[in-house]
């Protein structure tokens, strides 16, 4: 009965003792892990605007595929598009992308942010020359959906990771229909 106690009593004082470390750990990295992805987030902010001068932001959007809005300002200070941080599913599961439009609508440019795709295949989707293909779409073109909207060598270029692009695609098409909601407001 003693040697059950002198164990479980052991037992105890090495998880007080793991979980001390690891409460210390967390304190020293949780300031530098938040700076870390909002350092990424501006980033991708400056990448993708276009030019255009970053206005107003807004977190409260009402809707569950759109985290954040970002008016992007003409020189004369009228919004001239929106950067949206999207929420999409891919082959990975859920990832969040960066995209920027005029207030038609148009993809200015996109970026694949924080996702879990596929290396080699879904993560192509992380190489700003992979985006090119939504450029100037949504507007008064659809954005391309599925493989056979593309030329071919873009479809090519998608070949192993389509449920990647049709969940880039999909979350595209969406902020721009949502974009041409907001107008120029």
């Amino acid at each position: 009965m003693r040697q059950f106690a002198r164990v479980g009593i052991t037992l105890s004082l090495i998880a007080a003792i793991a979980a001390t470390a690891l409460a210390m750990v967390n304190a020293v990295t949780a300031p530098k892990i938040a700076a870390y992805e909002l350092q990424v987030i501006q980033n991708a902010l400056t990448e993708v605007s276009g030019g255009f001068a970053l206005g107003d932001s807004n977190t409260e959007t009402g809707d569950t595929s759109v985290s954040a809005v970002h008016a992007l300002n003409d020189t004369d200070g009228s919004v001239a598009g929106y950067i949206l941080q999207l929420n999409g599913v891919g082959y990975g599961g859920s990832m969040t992308i960066m995209a920027s439009y005029l207030v038609t609508g148009e993809v200015i440019d996109a970026r694949l942010l924080a996702n879990a795709e596929t290396p080699g295949l879904g993560k192509k989707a992380e190489v700003p020359a992979y985006m090119e293909k939504f450029q100037g779409t949504g507007g008064d073109t659809a954005v391309p959906q599925k493989k056979d909207a593309l030329e071919k060598s873009d479809a090519d270029s998608i070949s192993g990771a389509t449920v990647t692009f049709s969940g880039v695609a999909k979350s595209i098409a969406y902020g721009s229909d949502f974009v041409k909601s907001l107008g120029g407001k």
